[in-house]
């Protein structure tokens, strides 16, 4: 079995995060042991700041409020009003040209329905997660970046509006991207601040992105102090080889 505790604890500690990795499970059935959502959210993006928190199940009712968030997650048994929602908000962004007829198509959708999504710590989560979410800085962005490029490899997308859909996308393509947010989370979540972003990754990989983040962060970490070595060396008037700054560095 995976564990999936121990893979948390590494990319917490190898990143330093402020919000622990999130996983995201769609299920057909909930555990019995995790709790109903209670109350009501504005975006379903905001279940995912929640979760960081603890362990919740949720069903189309809860995301109903997020016509954007039912279709790129593929909810099933959406309420008779979510057609008229969804193409509701769609009319009002295509008028400030903000999301286009041509745009929609390439928004990336869950392929399968399904009855719930359970959220969840991902060192605490119930399921194999089909997703994990990692809220991260440009420092830590960076490791990510590198990491997933060794894992892929190929270049992460960077992805825009809406927010959402970061989760079809690592799920639909087996691969890890980037959500820069939407005007929409970025209003909705509190840990979506402006020098922040989001990464999703495909949960079957989560152990091979964790290791590579790893080593990765303690090469970044080492060669980071070498560079300031350097500067220095250089502002103060010398010309030092990349082997003088690396016995500097050991010493």
């Amino acid at each position: 079995m995976t564990d999936y505790a121990a893979i948390a604890a590494r990319l917490e500690n190898s990143l330093k995060l402020t919000l622990p990795p999130v996983a995201v499970c769609f299920c057909d059935y909930v555990p019995a042991q995790i709790a109903a959502h209670q109350g009501k959210v504005a975006a379903g993006c905001v279940f995912w700041e929640q979760a960081a928190r603890g362990a919740f199940a949720t069903s189309t009712p809860d995301h109903e409020l997020c016509a954007v968030g039912v279709y790129t997650h593929n909810l099933a048994n959406p309420p008779p009003r979510h057609a008229r929602e969804l193409a509701s908000v769609l009319q009002v962004m295509a008028g400030m040209e903000y999301v286009r007829e041509e745009d929609v198509a390439t928004i990336a959708v869950r392929k399968a329905p399904a009855k719930h999504v359970v959220y969840a710590p991902l060192k605490e989560t119930p399921l194999p997660p089909e997703a994990v979410l990692l809220f991260a800085h440009s420092r830590q962005g960076l490791v990510i970046a590198e990491a997933i490029q060794q894992v892929d490899p190929q270049v992460p997308p960077a992805l825009g509006r809406p927010a959402c859909a970061v989760v079809p996308q690592a799920i639909n393509s087996g691969h890890a991207a980037l959500s820069l947010g939407c005007c929409g989370a970025r209003a909705y979540l509190d840990a979506l601040t402006d020098d922040t972003a989001v990464w999703a990754f495909p949960g079957a990989k989560i152990a091979l992105y964790a290791e590579r983040i790893a080593k990765l962060a303690m090469a970044n970490d080492v060669l980071g102090r070498f560079h300031k070595l350097r500067r220095a060396d250089v502002a103060a008037g010398k010309a030092p080889t990349y082997a003088d700054s690396l016995a500097r560095l050991q010493d």
